[in-house]
């Protein structure tokens, strides 16, 4: 039921999200490196604090929050074996019918339209940055983050792309 009087908590979600990157070694900067990357070719003189601006700027939309909570939530259920099965093994082997990761993220870089989502695909198939580190990583399933860094770092690129264009 949808409770009038429930206050969206902004700050709280942004909190977990920025604090459960920061759990997983992804800082504010590694995701605006990521960015930049992205854009260097079009804005080379762009430094790196305006895409960290950005990249705050961008954590504290309530749909890239939301999309990032339930991913990496996702992520945290399947790492520690709490997610009913076949739900468990499906995201545990980043099955690669399974989608939803990219469905997530997609939604995440979409708000920023087209260019949001086609550095998203470059940035998925690139494994750009950290994001590569999460690819590899034995320890922790990173079915969503890995999805989830990208989309919040293509995000920051397309919000520098349209700022400049």
């Amino acid at each position: 039921m949808y409770n009038l009087n429930y206050k969206y908590p902004d700050t709280k979600a942004y909190n977990f999200v920025v604090n459960r990157l920061e759990e997983r070694g992804i800082s504010i900067t590694d995701i605006a490196e990521i960015a930049r990357e992205t854009q260097k070719k079009f804005h080379p003189s762009i430094q790196l604090d305006q895409y960290v601006k950005k990249t705050i700027d961008v954590l504290h939309k309530r749909e890239i929050l939301n999309n990032a909570m339930v991913g990496l939530e996702l992520d945290r259920l399947a790492t520690e074996k709490e997610l009913a099965q076949p739900l468990q093994d499906i995201i545990a082997n980043d099955t690669s019918v399974f989608g939803v990761d990219e469905g997530l993220a997609l939604n995440m870089a979409n708000i920023y339209g087209t260019i949001g989502v086609t550095n998203f695909g470059f940035i998925d198939k690139e494994k750009t940055g950290k994001i590569a580190e999460l690819d590899h990583d034995k320890d922790h399933i990173n079915t969503f983050i890995d999805d989830i860094v990208g989309a919040i770092a293509t995000a920051v690129a397309a919000k520098i792309a349209h700022e400049y264009a």
